[in-house]
């Protein structure tokens, strides 16, 4: 692949190339032919990512190497702070759905990978954004970005990760894939306005809650299935099966996450919970349980998430008042619903071993422990 922008790895980069390899190795066996391994309909869902990080092995070390190599520059804070969270233990689901797309529709070239690298460095960007305008001091269990490094910091090396997104874009010399790709990043930059006029507004209802989600994790989904069959020159139908695929399976990703923040199943294991109650994000479990509540328990909502007014001890009413009014399973209902749509989706695709590994994420994704 073309490079617009030649570069020789840091000597800082180099513990990033471990870990980020030994990170893959943790999800993946030893890459089998994705042509020769059918998915056992027995196996339990909850391998899904890693027989998918197997299947895909080399291609995603290849990622990984292209990753690491692009987050170099000789401004010394820039791979200081990219490393820091591009090595903070993410899975690759998105660059993985990149890959398996266009591998299950037949491409043998290497395209995939320097995209699978585009769509990684678009989420990372929103990630560093993202924790910037919710001040999160947190991500993935350890200190954000921008507690380390601070928010102008943060911010920058997010424009940076973009930039670099943008020119393996045009590296790979496809308007389609620069259309498709930019217009993602677009309603992402959209659903974070949108998120950030509904901050802390029990206003908020389902829809407009389902528009900011869409955007912010859906689109990037979509975009990401959808180029792998673009590289594979597949019909026009086919790049609509993935599509529609991954938009469904984002927002049932997202559906899933904003229910496991109140889950006491995640705090039994000893995981966080409340990080978005503490921040009065409005969230479905939310919205769900505010317009079932008494007049009282409306007053509670409003006091601890548009006010921000909270004790230690209102965390645990709001569980009891979801539990009361059932909207954790009622938001992992609608989850399922999505989770449908995206099974049937892939059906409209010719079978193959990677499609029936796909489904098994989406069973995977709606199991996670609530």
């Amino acid at each position: 692949m073309g490079a617009l922008d030649p570069v020789k790895p840091l000597p800082m980069l180099a513990p990033l190339v471990e870990s980020v390899n030994q990170a893959s190795q943790r999800v993946s066996a030893p890459s089998p032919n994705p042509e020769s391994v059918v998915s056992d309909p027995q196996d339990h869902p909850a391998n899904a990512l890693e027989r998918l990080s197997a299947l895909l092995a080399d291609d995603l070390a290849e990622v990984n190497t292209e990753i690491v190599s692009r987050m170099d520059s000789q401004v010394a804070l820039i791979p200081q702070l990219a490393s820091y969270i591009v090595g903070s233990g993410g899975k690759r689901l998105r660059p993985l759905l990149t890959l398996a797309s266009a591998r299950l529709c037949g491409h043998t070239a290497k395209r995939h990978i320097g995209l699978a690298a585009a769509v990684e460095f678009i989420h990372t960007a929103t990630l560093l954004h993202d924790d910037v305008v919710d001040e999160s001091d947190l991500r993935r269990g350890k200190a954000s970005a921008n507690e380390v490094f601070g928010n102008k910091p943060s911010v920058l090396v997010g424009d940076f990760l973009f930039a670099r997104a943008f020119q393996l874009m045009t590296e790979d010399g496809s308007i389609d894939v620069l259309r498709i790709l930019s217009r993602a990043s677009a309603i992402i930059a959209e659903g974070e306005v949108l998120q950030l006029a509904a901050a802390n507004d029990l206003g908020t209802n389902e829809d407009i809650y389902l528009d900011v989600i869409g955007a912010k994790t859906a689109a990037l989904f979509d975009a990401a299935c959808r180029i792998g069959a673009l590289v594979a020159d597949r019909p026009a139908h086919e790049e609509q099966a993935l599509a529609d695929y991954g938009a469904n399976l984002g927002i049932a990703f997202q559906l899933v996450d904003d229910v496991l923040d109140y889950s006491a199943a995640q705090a039994q294991l000893g995981k966080a919970i409340g990080d978005d109650f503490r921040e009065g994000k409005v969230t479905l479990p939310v919205i769900l349980a505010y317009a079932a509540g008494t007049e009282t328990e409306q007053a509670f909502w409003r006091r601890t998430v548009e006010e921000l007014d909270q004790t230690p001890e209102d965390l645990d009413h709001a569980l009891s008042l979801m539990a009361r009014h059932g909207s954790l399973d009622r938001s992992i209902d609608r989850a399922r619903g999505y989770s449908n749509k995206a099974i049937a989706a892939l059906e409209r695709l010719p079978p193959h071993p990677l499609r029936e590994t796909l489904a098994d994420i989406v069973r995977f994704n709606i199991g996670r422990d609530y």
